[in-house]
């Protein structure tokens, strides 16, 4: 038997229990991966409470981790027991001692990165790898606004636009945030507790505003976003954490500037083995260099069997940066 956190029904953290689970053995094109450090993940808040619902409960949580391969499938090729590795996009399950994981989805991490440093960065990373790099080209110099950017995706991307050479924006809710962003790597923050995004956004572009603006606020920042964005910019809406964005008059995208919307998502652009490869390769090569830091505060390590606690956490928006479950 095996210890995992799981859920009955949907609902607040408090769904969330620590049970025996039987581990049975990794199909033939899986791995049995022994987890080190485990990635929470807004995502994960979406899935629990049914914004994103499970087919079928009990139900696992969880679609991220770091650990060491315990045995693999018959039909595995890629990976043997040992072997240090990092996945994402995995099926739920991943808040849990060991977890079967699909072949295709794991990649070996390299010695200069840790289990907790992989555990709190691949989804992010890969997610501010789409962002920036497919979703729309931030150039070198290009000012644009990425909103909650002390959270675990907006730190990391702090840091990706300073090595781009590009200018990032980022709305934050503390000044303690801001300090974080401005250190991590944002060329600029705004306090959207205490400022007018958009009228700040317009002041630091020269009135000009940004060709592109990154939100995963959703519903509370949806104005405020196309408020901030120049005649045909895109607004790159990737997240819900204020609730979704519903009933929306796409005439307003013409009143304001003739401007696009796109809803993109990791699973629309890491479609394959090549693209993981890829996008994998460009994140890894950044944290091993230093151009991309991860450090996790302690306060924000929680035990596996404190999911619960780790949740409230999380949605309460005090965390700063990545936060992880320890087995």
């Amino acid at each position: 038997m095996a210890k995992r956190i799981q859920f009955n029904a949907h609902g607040g953290p408090e769904v969330l229990q620590w049970v025996d689970f039987e581990l049975t053995d990794p199909a033939e094109l899986e791995v049995q991966i022994e987890n080190k450090a485990i990635g929470i993940n807004y995502i994960d808040t979406y899935v629990r409470s049914g914004l994103y619902p499970v087919s079928d409960f009990p139900s696992g949580l969880g679609t991220e981790a770091a650990g060491v391969v315990k045995s693999v499938g018959s039909r595995v090729t890629r990976f043997k027991p040992g072997d240090r590795v990092v996945y994402c996009m995995a099926t739920q399950g991943a808040y849990s001692e060991f977890h079967n994981v699909a072949e295709d989805r794991l990649m070996l991490l390299p010695n200069q990165i840790s289990f907790e440093q992989a555990a709190a960065s691949f989804l992010k990373g890969l997610t501010v790898q789409y962002l920036l790099r497919q979703t729309y080209q931030v150039k070198p110099d290009e000012i644009f606004l990425f909103h909650a950017a002390a959270g675990g995706v907006g730190l990391i991307a702090c840091q990706w636009a300073k090595a781009l050479g590009a200018h990032l924006i980022g709305t934050v809710g503390s000044a303690e945030k801001a300090q974080l962003a401005k250190k991590a790597g944002a060329w600029a923050t705004i306090n959207y507790r205490e400022e007018n995004t958009a009228q700040r956004v317009s002041d630091l572009t020269n009135g000009k505003k940004v060709a592109v603006v990154y939100d995963s606020v959703g519903k509370d920042t949806w104005d405020v976003s196309l408020d901030s964005l120049r005649r045909h910019g895109l607004l790159v809406s990737f997240g819900n954490a204020s609730g979704p964005v519903t009933g929306i008059d796409l005439g307003i995208l013409n009143k304001k500037g003739s401007l696009f919307v796109t809803r993109p998502s990791l699973f629309g652009y890491i479609t394959n083995r090549e693209e993981l490869e890829t996008a994998s390769a460009e994140l890894f090569s950044l944290i091993a260099s230093g151009a991309i830091k991860i450090n996790v505060p302690d306060q924000q390590k929680f035990a596996l069997n404190e999911a619960s606690k780790a949740h409230q956490t999380l949605e309460s928006r005090v965390t700063q940066g990545s936060s992880l479950l320890i087995p």
